[in-house]
């Protein structure tokens, strides 16, 4: 059974930092696409930032780019989403989420899903 479980998640002023990660099981790792997508109250969710486990190449949305990284660990089972320079905007429930093969954007071509973490930046 394939399991993605979030944490990091938490409050925190505008210009500060956050990490979260993403602890996946009972799949295999390789060619994976592991994805990181937000949802704020009464907004769609919307894709954050994106990585192809096999060559860890990357991609984010433009409302973050030169904030956040992602990255996964060597084992390629965890991933993280390091947040910098947070703004309110940033503030959602964060999910991670994982397919097999490529890194679309849209978040219903991902087949699993965690359960959800709640990111909070005040001003």
């Amino acid at each position: 059974q394939v399991q993605l479980v979030e944490s990091g998640g938490g409050s925190v002023q505008a210009g500060g930092s956050l990490r979260l990660s993403c602890a996946a099981s009972g799949y295999t790792y390789w060619r994976r696409c592991m994805g990181w997508f937000r949802q704020a109250p009464g907004k769609e969710r919307e894709g954050v930032a994106t990585l192809y486990t096999d060559d860890s190449d990357t991609k984010y949305a433009n409302s973050v780019k030169g904030r956040f990284t992602i990255s996964q660990n060597s084992a390629r089972n965890t991933v993280y989403l390091q947040m910098n320079s947070l703004k309110p905007g940033d503030t959602a429930v964060y999910y991670c989420a994982a397919r097999s093969g490529s890194c679309p954007a849209v978040p219903d071509q991902y087949t699993y899903w965690g359960q959800g973490t709640q990111v909070t930046v005040s001003t």
